[in-house]
């Protein structure tokens, strides 16, 4: 279903081209000045540019970082329950450090599960405490939570 596409003739062309030299010639004179002097003119425009660019990057002031405070709520100590204090001990202790002792106590006793790292194995600690006997990491903090006064 291709179309064959047929040349398309030029006519009159033979004719316009010689008159057209003699106006790019008049024409061509003149304007050669003022292309010279275009050329120049947008570079020393661009170098202001660039100048007054870097003028402006080294007069911004340094960001000053502000040192984080943490949240009071996290870091009120709480009192484990008895079956998590068998695992991290009975003093009251902020929810964050109770997590990290946690996340210590599995290290320890190597009990992320070797195919998928994101479960952990209960042992015979961990397993009132969590209450079956594989947990995914991200439902430990609610798990944890349920255990703190």
């Amino acid at each position: 279903m291709a179309t064959a596409k047929k040349p398309v003739a030029k006519k009159a062309a033979a004719k316009k081209p010689a008159a057209k030299k003699v106006a790019v010639k008049k024409v061509a004179a003149k304007p050669a000045a003022k292309k010279v002097a275009a050329k120049k003119a947008p570079a020393k425009k661009v170098a202001a540019k660039k100048v007054v660019a870097k003028k402006v990057a080294v007069k911004k002031p340094a960001a000053k970082k502000v040192a984080r405070t943490p949240n009071a709520a996290f870091m009120r100590p709480m009192t484990p329950s008895a079956v998590l204090a068998a695992v991290i001990g009975a003093a009251p202790v902020p929810r964050t450090e109770v997590t990290k002792k946690i996340w210590i106590y599995i290290k320890k006793h190597d009990l992320q599960d070797a195919k998928n790292r994101r479960n952990i194995n209960a042992d015979d600690k961990l397993k009132p405490l969590f209450g079956k006997s594989q947990v995914s990491m991200f439902e430990l903090t609610k798990i944890i939570s349920g255990h703190l006064k």
